[in-house]
């Protein structure tokens, strides 16, 4: 495997990451995003104000990208949450758990307490694995909570880890 890098992304260089933001939100599967979300779109979700994002590349093709922000406003801004995508044709390659470990070390070098993810779709056995590996439990379960391309209505996961 060669050497991932992982840096943030400037807004500059968004049309590297569409390609993978594309890919996973049109395939319905993993994120509650428009499945027919555009580039115009898609751009202003990943650098809303409150998102820091990050690139992750292998000899400068993009591979994934992540962004971590705060959970919550006020007095939940302690714990951080994020996004995450990989590009599918590089899942199983150890990318998304090097993503998932820097994302962690930024969220505790920017001083949060605990983070936690809101919305994995149950199913998504990649992701899941990743962020149980990582020391994440599942704290909660919604029923129903995604409409998922396939499977309908599916339950999703709340995950969280002190850091």
């Amino acid at each position: 495997m060669s050497e991932l890098t992982i840096r943030p992304l400037q807004r500059r260089e968004f049309e590297k990451v569409w390609p993978i933001f594309h890919a996973i939100v049109s395939a319905g599967k993993t994120y509650s995003y428009s499945p027919d979300t555009t580039r115009e779109q898609g751009e202003a979700i990943w650098f809303s104000d409150e998102k820091t994002p990050y690139i992750a590349e292998v000899d400068g093709e993009p591979v994934g990208t992540f962004y971590l922000r705060d959970n919550q406003l006020g007095l939940g801004d302690h714990v951080a949450n994020g996004g995450f995508m990989v590009a599918p044709h590089h899942a199983g390659k150890g990318y998304g758990t090097k993503m998932g470990q820097c994302m962690v070390d930024e969220a505790r070098r920017a001083g949060y307490h605990g983070m936690q993810f809101n919305f994995v779709v149950e199913g998504n056995e990649q992701s899941l694995r990743i962020w149980k590996n990582l020391g994440f439990d599942i704290v909660g379960t919604v029923p129903d909570a995604f409409r998922h391309a396939e499977r309908g209505y599916t339950p999703v996961h709340i995950l969280y880890r002190k850091l």
